[in-house]
């Protein structure tokens, strides 16, 4: 059995600040960490910075999502194997969003997918995951779905029952309570949360959201500063079934 964390969006400095200082500190517990990086600078995709510091804490693998492209460094770092951008990007786009890791004599694969609604309008990841599974000698599979809709996750996850050994959402921030095994026995969560400051509106300050809501007027969204929380799921899988799920959640002292 392989015991993997997964934890959800880290939100610039304060979100790499608790990733850096926890997860050493409870790494031996898990044999394999993936994290989404993709706000991880400044809240705004990813930099070699960024990176270095995710896969120096401990990350064997790092996920991205709808901010992939928002630093020129990310198409260096989509070189490595251990980055992974959304796979349902068109053909021809640089990186790749799969990864089979060897673990302890086992297999775990990592898919990276993206859905369609409110988001960019990328091939289908329903259909597109379906081409993905056909190839053998995957192990256990984990998704991370960066998605917006819950009903997008939800349909996503019951597709992939008893296909896969788990699937975790992404993107929202918001840590959702829906934490379960479905019947066929793929580990389920709709939302991871995000991994970042506790009192913000998603990882930022508040007055620049409130601001877009109240006025209308765009403006630049800074990073909030404080308390951070690191929000994830743990899941421990066998045989491409997930034996156990729970959610995780750590927060910085006062």
């Amino acid at each position: 059995m392989l015991r993997v964390l997964f934890v959800g969006d880290v939100y610039g400095k304060p979100g790499r600040r608790i990733f850096k200082n926890h997860l050493p500190t409870i790494r031996d517990q898990f044999d394999f960490v993936i994290v989404n990086g993709e706000n991880s600078a400044g809240g705004f995709g990813i930099n070699k910075e960024s990176a270095k510091t995710l896969l120096d804490a401990g990350a064997d693998c790092i996920t991205l999502g709808n901010h992939t492209w928002d630093n020129r460094e990310v198409y260096e770092l989509l070189q490595t194997n251990h980055i992974l951008r959304p796979f349902n990007y068109p053909l021809g786009t640089p990186g790749h969003g799969m990864h089979t890791f060897e673990v302890k004599g086992e297999r775990i694969t990592v898919i990276n997918a993206m859905g369609r609604v409110w988001l960019d309008p990328l091939d289908c990841p329903f259909t597109g995951t379906n081409t993905l599974l056909e190839r053998e000698d995957l192990g256990s599979i984990f998704v991370d779905f960066h998605a917006e809709a819950t009903s997008e996750k939800t349909a996503y996850g019951f597709f992939l029952d008893g296909r896969v050994a788990g699937v975790v959402g992404t993107h929202t921030h918001i840590p959702t309570a829906d934490t379960r095994i479905l019947p066929r026995g793929t580990g389920y969560q709709t939302d991871a949360g995000m991994t970042g400051v506790l009192n913000s509106v998603i990882g930022a300050a508040p007055d620049g959201p409130i601001s877009k809501f109240v006025d209308k007027i765009p403006v630049r969204w800074s990073t909030a500063e404080g308390r951070a929380q690191l929000n994830g799921v743990v899941l421990h899988v066998h045989n491409n079934q997930c034996q156990h799920i729970e959610r995780y959640q750590h927060t910085e002292e006062e």
